[in-house]
């Protein structure tokens, strides 16, 4: 189970990543030295990771769920392969170990040798089904899951999120010298301007105002990596949903109040609409399936897969139980 400081503190970063630690002591009432220290513990026990990325729209990319299904003694090949692709950003085993589930960023028009059109041509893939992210639903800038509890209250939130600035929606390409910038922040999205001023040769007043421009424009955005199984969540879901078209926004919305709920996209293909749960255990997960997914009246159908094993997330893989740093790759 989290710890409520501990969970006081993850809400807090999934709110602003890389707020100081000395804010976030001053709201919770706590010394800054003693939400450092859990954060670093946090950080060590391989449960959480606060990572840097660049949207991919930046590269005229679209964000794509592939569903493939491999022969049972090429299950882990492929998922190793896949895994070591930069432009796969998340890769699950689902139960019965013959299905993987990925997501994978690439044009609306891919090139033919591009991973979209390479995948069905292996002998080691026997079926495959691909779906475009239509849209991501809830607010990408603040906290979705916080099924762990103990989280901010309203006042607190109020005191620690700044006003942020309202995007354009066209994100601006980074410029080459911000490469060892975007480097370093997918490897530690909370490393210091300090720490960024050195790597790059800049001053911190350069470097801080580089980043801030680059949020602002959309470009730079940020994920808070949480390995749930650590935090007392073993069970993962993802659930397929068939919902009409005028009612998506409506289901959407009744399934992020949803404390289980981490993410709903709309997709394309028969079930166009998909989140993904979170749950103790499987009775945890029937409950939800029961008492609210139940009570989601837009939703007309829907078909559940269950996660028994995550190799990849956002900017992190995930071995032996914890998550780990992986090399940025440069475009």
């Amino acid at each position: 189970m989290t710890a409520p400081l501990d969970g006081k503190i993850l809400h807090a970063l999934q709110l602003s990543p890389r707020v100081s630690f000395r804010r976030i002591g001053d709201v919770l009432g706590v010394p800054e030295q003693t939400v450092a220290r859990r954060y670093r513990a946090l950080l060590r026990d391989g449960a959480i990771r606060v990572v840097g990325l660049v949207d991919p729209r930046v590269y005229g990319e679209c964000q794509w769920v592939v569903r493939l299904r491999t022969r049972p003694d090429a299950l882990l090949s492929v998922a190793e392969a896949l895994t070591q692709r930069p432009e796969v950003t998340h890769a699950n085993v689902l139960s019965g170990s013959t299905e993987l589930v990925c997501i994978v960023r690439a044009p609306l028009a891919e090139h033919s040798d591009g991973i979209l059109h390479r995948l069905p041509r292996t002998s080691a893939v026997l079926s495959m089904t691909v779906d475009l992210v239509l849209h991501v639903f809830g607010d990408s800038s603040g906290a979705v899951w916080t099924g762990y509890g103990h989280t901010l209250t309203a006042a607190q939130i109020a005191a620690l999120v700044d006003v942020r600035p309202e995007q354009s929606g066209v994100v601006v390409p980074p410029a080459s010298e911000d490469l060892p910038l975007l480097d370093a922040l997918a490897r530690d999205g909370r490393i210091s301007h300090a720490q960024l001023a050195e790597l790059t040769g800049w001053s911190p007043a350069r470097v801080k105002r580089r980043i801030a421009a680059m949020e602002s424009a959309g470009t730079l955005t940020y994920d808070v990596d949480v390995l749930t199984e650590r935090l007392g969540f073993g069970v993962h879901a993802l659930i397929w949903m068939a919902v009409a078209p005028r009612d998506l926004t409506s289901a959407a919305e009744q399934l992020l109040a949803h404390a289980e709920i981490a993410s709903v996209v709309a997709v394309s293909g028969p079930h166009n609409l998909l989140a993904v749960v979170i749950a103790h255990d499987v009775d945890h997960l029937h409950r939800y399936l029961t008492d609210q997914l139940g009570t989601v009246r837009p939703v007309q159908g829907y078909d559940v897969s269950v996660r028994t094993q995550r190799l990849k997330q956002a900017g992190s893989l995930i071995s032996h139980g914890r998550l780990l740093s992986m090399r940025p790759t440069r475009r």
